[in-house]
């Protein structure tokens, strides 16, 4: 199993940038760790509850709270801060992150919502 190294965040980009044991690091979106965000609010008891979040282009951690050596939970500032993110959600978030971006775009459009407040 990885694990996360070291994990900053840069307010003024409002990215958060995670290293793991095995040399990979990944800089993420303030926005896409929310609108992905492992909460059940978010994604759900199913994919069928899964929720298709909106609205978030500004938003930026306001908290980063480590989870035992497995996870951190991330407060946002419009005050989701119900998700904990595992180094395995984040790495693999790392990894496909232009999919699931492009997926969320996709998703935005086809309920004719869009990333502004």
């Amino acid at each position: 199993m990885r694990e996360a190294t070291e994990i900053s965040y840069d307010k003024a980009t409002k990215q958060l940038t995670v290293s793991f044991d095995d040399g990979k690091s990944f800089t993420l979106a303030a926005e896409l760790l929310r609108v992905k965000s492992p909460s059940a609010e978010v994604q759900g008891h199913s994919p069928a509850e899964r929720k298709v979040i909106a609205g978030r282009r500004h938003v930026g951690i306001i908290g980063i709270e480590p989870v035992g050596n497995y996870a951190v939970k991330l407060s946002f500032d419009d005050l989701h801060d119900t998700g904990l993110y595992s180094w395995a959600f984040l790495y693999e978030l790392g990894e496909k992150q232009e999919t699931t971006w492009q997926t969320y775009l996709d998703e935005l459009a086809a309920l004719g919502l869009n990333r502004d407040p």
